[in-house]
């Protein structure tokens, strides 16, 4: 928790915060060395991505999502239209870095501007980006849009509480658990209690230089295997900072 003052009452009150920080989110690609990030656009990108989720043996990884699974390319393009036209929200699509293919797609969503606070969101990989290094790249790239470029004070990860690939991510990222809201949403005509995590702006630094020290070319051998895991170098630097 942040420290706290007291007021001429003497009542314990949170420290003054002076942030500028941006209005809009930013419409600009995300370039990495293994993905690009741009904002999507359903025409471009519906086929592409239609084509490469399409791949996957079976509906499992739509169980979480609001929406789908989509067997007609025509209903999954207009998901993608209400993605990419909904308030507060940029929908982006993530792309393998050397062959342009259309991998993924994932948000910056639930914008609150005035408070400096937005989420990472309706995140959908391909079988092709799950358990790559483009697809934590990607969301490196998200979380220093948020917490860099926008300058915003506190980054959301939410899930279903029983989406555990969900929330095994959000800690390998260096998210902090913060609770369950219980029979938050109805979906699917079902149930969802939702897990809540959170990346503050006083966080974000020893988070960045663990990331930045696991995509580094040193931490991969000649076969690309990692040889240290991105959890362990995030909290070794959160505690080179205590």
């Amino acid at each position: 928790m942040g420290s706290q003052g007291l007021n001429q009452y003497q009542q314990p009150v949170g420290p003054s915060v002076s942030k500028e920080m941006a209005m809009d989110i930013p419409q600009t690609p995300l370039e990495g060395r293994y993905c690009r990030i741009v904002v999507t656009d359903p025409q471009a990108h519906a086929s592409g991505l239609f084509e490469q989720l399409s791949q996957a043996p079976d509906d499992r990884d739509w169980t979480y999502m609001v929406d789908g699974p989509f067997a007609r390319f025509d209903d999954y393009q207009a998901f993608l239209e209400r993605m990419a036209t909904t308030p507060g929200q940029t929908c982006y699509t993530i792309m393998e870095a050397d062959s342009g293919m259309a991998v993924g797609n994932a948000a910056l969503m639930r914008q609150d501007a005035a408070n400096g606070v937005i989420e990472i969101g309706n995140i959908m990989y391909s079988r092709r980006l799950q358990h790559t290094v483009a697809g934590s790249e990607a969301i490196f790239l998200l979380m220093q849009r948020a917490l860099e470029t926008m300058n915003y004070r506190r980054l959301e990860w939410k899930c279903d509480s029983l989406n555990g690939p969900s929330q095994r991510a959000a800690r390998r990222y260096g998210f902090q658990f913060e609770g369950v809201f219980r029979q938050a949403v109805l979906y699917k005509g079902r149930n969802r209690d939702t897990s809540w995590y959170s990346i503050i702006d006083t966080e974000w630094p020893a988070i960045s230089r663990g990331f930045r020290r696991w995509l580094s070319d040193d931490n991969f051998d000649a076969n690309g295997k990692q040889r240290a895991r991105l959890g362990a170098l995030i909290a070794q630097s959160r505690q080179a900072t205590q």
